[in-house]
């Protein structure tokens, strides 16, 4: 229950500091963060929880970290579904938050509220098939990042640093195209406020993340298994 509750706060810290800073600060007037700031956002969520949980749960905070973990033989299967589960809650909690600090001031329209989207709902247009390729492509390298800086090999002590850098690295590759997901719960949380396309559109971001993710863990398990 405690790396359940790990997750779950983990989580809802990724989707409100990374999809809060692309809400509430990306465009701000004259003093907007713009693409960058959003990704180093994300980054930043992702190391300041790999040390505040990591030695509680692992700090996954993405269930297709959990399944490309488990494909790498890194993670046991019955802690699998109770993970995805808690990082789901944990983003639609994060969501929820969002939400209401958003609608605090006047005039506020939900439009996209940071959910990923492709075709017309892509933030340079890019087309499904360009969207899927980036998803599958982004989350395969994040788990690869991912797998090697935990790896028992892997110098001790970095791993939230380079694995928060490489999440900053794929959104400022891949935000134009898709606002990034590589994480089916931050795509899940944002959806279920927009409803609507970002809810027809969900189904690639929580395929393509897991089929990327999938391919990893065993590529990276024939690369380097921990038995060596």
């Amino acid at each position: 229950m405690k790396k359940l509750i790990a997750e779950c706060i983990g989580t809802s810290w990724l989707v409100i500091g990374g999809c809060g800073s692309a809400i509430l600060a990306a465009a701000y007037p004259e003093l907007g963060i713009g693409f960058a700031g959003v990704a180093l956002a994300f980054g930043l969520t992702v190391v300041t929880m790999a040390y505040a949980i990591g030695h509680i749960s692992g700090c996954h905070l993405n269930p297709a970290v959990s399944i490309g973990l488990w494909a790498g033989g890194r993670f046991s299967k019955k802690d699998l579904l109770p993970y995805i589960v808690a990082q789901i809650i944990g983003g639609i909690i994060g969501a929820g938050v969002l939400y209401v600090i958003a609608t605090g001031k006047p005039g506020f329209e939900l439009g996209g509220f940071a959910a990923n989207g492709y075709g017309a709902h892509s933030p340079g247009g890019y087309s499904m098939q360009a969207a899927l390729v980036t998803e599958v492509v982004m989350t395969f390298m994040f788990l690869i990042i991912i797998m090697g800086a935990t790896h028992t090999k892997a110098a001790k002590g970095f791993a939230g640093l380079s694995i928060g850098l490489g999440l900053t690295l794929i959104h400022l590759i891949s935000i134009p195209v898709t606002n990034t997901s590589v994480n089916p719960a931050r795509s899940i949380s944002q959806a279920v406020f927009v409803q609507d396309w970002a809810i027809d559109q969900l189904w690639l971001f929580i395929l393509a993340p897991i089929i990327g993710a999938l391919l990893a863990g065993i590529v990276y398990k024939k690369m380097s298994p921990e038995t060596e």
